[in-house]
């Protein structure tokens, strides 16, 4: 058997076609979705992955602003930049890149964003309302693994999913979106975690593994259920003097060796990380259509 390879990259092209009618209605009504960033240090990382959310907005016609402070910023300054922000009418969504410097306090800071610009689905009130399946701005990467589901049509109905991770970026708000009693959903739900004494049990039951526990190629193949669907979170980046760069980005499952036990797999690079972007700029046309509902 080898498996399916379940890329981002087309599904994220869809999300972002589907979009263009939607913003098009938008400027027809004079309004233009906006998005903030806020990159507050010098990660590079976060500054690579903030330069793709410009772009993209750029080519989709979101006006897009990046406010970018230095690392020593304090908790006053950033409340401040977050409160000017809310009451700013030109953007629908803030999103404010983590992680954060050491002495702010990530928390205060996703309080403090206005739940109707929660691009990011951080928020306490986003955050109840997608536990109690209502209407809600859902996590970026959650989301978009929903939309490959659909995308690839994946049926998830009766199925056992087993989750590892338990962040509140993906694992928890994945499996809020897992076991609602729903078409896209219905499925029973298992998530790991480091309290979890032999995780392998787990997964070797499962129908679709979803890895998100930030540890390179951790799952193997003999760990998976001949069959399953694999859906790969992970980022790491490990040493490999051959690669140009020193090092080389791999998932948090051993790719090739599930490539002959599973019937689908996301790659790394390639998979999931594309459709955050595409699921952010989502969010970001939802919120200015609320917008105007209001009106």
């Amino acid at each position: 058997m080898t498996a399916k390879v379940l890329t981002g990259r087309e599904v994220a092209a869809h999300v972002k076609d589907s979009l263009t009618a939607r913003i098009q209605a938008l400027k027809d009504r004079g309004v233009t979705p906006g998005l903030a960033v806020v990159l507050t240090g010098d990660d590079p990382a976060s500054a690579i992955y903030v330069r793709s959310k410009t772009r993209t907005s750029a080519k989709l016609g979101i006006f897009s602003e990046t406010i970018t402070l230095p690392a020593d910023t304090d908790q006053e300054t950033l409340n401040a930049v977050i409160d000017k922000l809310n009451a700013d009418e030109r953007f629908h969504g803030i999103l404010v890149q983590l992680p954060l410097p050491p002495q702010l306090d990530e928390d205060q800071i996703i309080n403090r964003i206005d739940p109707r610009k929660d691009v990011d689905g951080f928020h306490p009130v986003s955050v109840g309302n997608l536990v109690l399946n209502r209407d809600s701005f859902v996590p970026c990467t959650p989301y978009g693994i929903m939309e490959m589901f659909k995308f690839y049509g994946i049926s998830l109905k009766g199925k056992h999913v087993v989750i590892v991770g338990r962040s509140n970026i993906v694992g928890k708000p994945m499996l809020n979106l897992l076991y609602q009693k729903s078409a896209e959903a219905n499925a029973t739900v298992t998530i790991c975690h480091t309290g979890t004494p032999d995780f392998t049990l787990h997964t070797r039951q499962a129908d679709v593994v979803i890895a998100a526990a930030g540890s390179p190629n951790m799952i193997t193949g003999d760990m998976l259920k001949p069959g399953a669907v694999v859906i790969d979170v992970g980022i790491n980046r490990i040493d490999d003097p051959d690669a140009e760069k020193g090092y080389r980005v791999v998932g948090d499952v051993d790719y090739d060796s599930a490539l002959h036990v599973a019937s689908g797999v996301t790659p790394v690079p390639g998979g999931v990380g594309l459709m955050t972007i595409a699921m952010l700029m989502t969010n970001t046309v939802k919120a200015a259509e609320k917008t105007l509902q209001e009106k």
